[in-house]
């Protein structure tokens, strides 16, 4: 059958090999892009593993050397550091204070090797009695009252060494409140990775298992956003770089993409995306089932959050892939 050569386009010739595939890919992973949670936890002797989350664990200040070297090795030196506190009270104490485990975490890690990034999640809900984001009063969560704690905590944390301070409690106003406290104290050149858009999300769930954040009454809707918004997202971005953040995350990332491409159209400032924990366990779940590749599949779906324009990506599958890539590359560093 003859035809025509000259009408159509043939696209197929830049995809018969995979190393001419890999030469023009458009969109790469490299572990400079990751950033991996990590929940620290009072006590000693603790690495124990979050029952809803494989391969995630609880980590005691007396195991964490054994974990940043494994992350050292693997070339995934940015984190983002949650803390898992003994007492808890209504106004969460242990999230501002100086020898609190957060605190006492990354003076840790920077005495370990100060060439790991720390960002520290800065809100009260792992350190609440009732686990709610702010100060409750009659059953109401107060967002005013509750930004001077917040401030509290984020000087507290930029004190101990953080290099990053990443708010994610949603109050109204927190970027404001965090960045003249962080100015009047000194702190001038620490930045905000706001958690600008954060939505009220079902994703959340195996994280509040690793957190101990789950609420003791009602839900975070009055102060999360409806998945169902996208206008009310922009307006979130817009107010947090007005307000002084350097960069926010959009989160969670995989039912969101069309949220992290828009921000990336609008915003000339960094994009991070969490993909959050329940993203992650339904994958290791699949794969546990062998129902997926959890390589292949773990691999598509972090590429289509860099695609979108996420210039991070925060991820528990974070040493995962840096172990793909370092297989992938004969053990080089990526």
């Amino acid at each position: 059958m003859n035809s025509n050569h000259d009408s159509f386009a043939r696209h197929r010739r830049l995809r018969q090999s995979a190393p001419l595939r890999k030469l023009v890919r458009e969109t790469t992973i490299t572990t400079s892009d990751l950033m991996y949670p990590l929940f620290v936890v009072e006590g000693e002797g603790v690495y124990k593993e979050v029952s809803s989350m494989p391969g995630v664990f609880h980590v005691s200040l007396d195991h964490l050397d054994a974990e940043l070297e494994k992350l050292r090795h693997l070339g995934v030196l940015s984190i983002m550091l949650f803390g898992v506190p003994e007492a808890k009270d209504s106004v969460g104490t242990e999230a501002y204070a100086d020898g609190g485990i957060v605190q006492r975490a990354i003076k840790h890690i920077k005495a370990f090797d100060s060439n790991f990034v720390i960002a520290a999640d800065t809100c009260l809900c792992q350190y609440t009695d009732h686990g709610h984001c702010g100060i409750v009063r009659d059953g109401v969560i107060e967002n005013d009252e509750s930004l001077e704690l917040l401030a509290k905590t984020a000087v507290s944390q930029a004190r101990a060494g953080a290099d990053i301070i990443a708010p994610s409690n949603m109050m109204d106003g927190f970027v404001t409140a965090i960045r003249h406290a962080l100015d009047e104290e000194g702190f001038s050149h620490v930045p905000i990775m706001s958690y600008a858009v954060k939505y009220a999300s079902s994703f959340y769930g195996p994280f509040r298992d690793a957190a101990h954040s789950t609420p003791q009454f009602g839900d975070r809707k009055t102060y999360q956003m409806d998945p169902a918004n996208r206008v009310e997202a922009i307006r979130e971005m817009e107010s947090d770089i007005e307000e002084g953040a350097d960069f926010f995350i959009i989160k969670p990332a995989l039912s969101y993409l069309d949220i992290i491409r828009e921000a990336n159209d609008r915003f000339p400032v960094p994009l991070v995306a969490y993909n959050v924990s329940g993203e992650y366990s339904m994958i290791k779940a699949a794969s546990a089932n062998g129902w997926i590749d959890e390589q292949a599949v773990v691999m598509e779906m972090l590429t289509s959050m860099k695609r979108a324009g996420a210039s991070i990506i925060i991820t528990y599958f974070a040493k995962d892939v840096a172990t793909y890539l370092r297989e992938e590359n004969g053990g080089g560093a990526q």
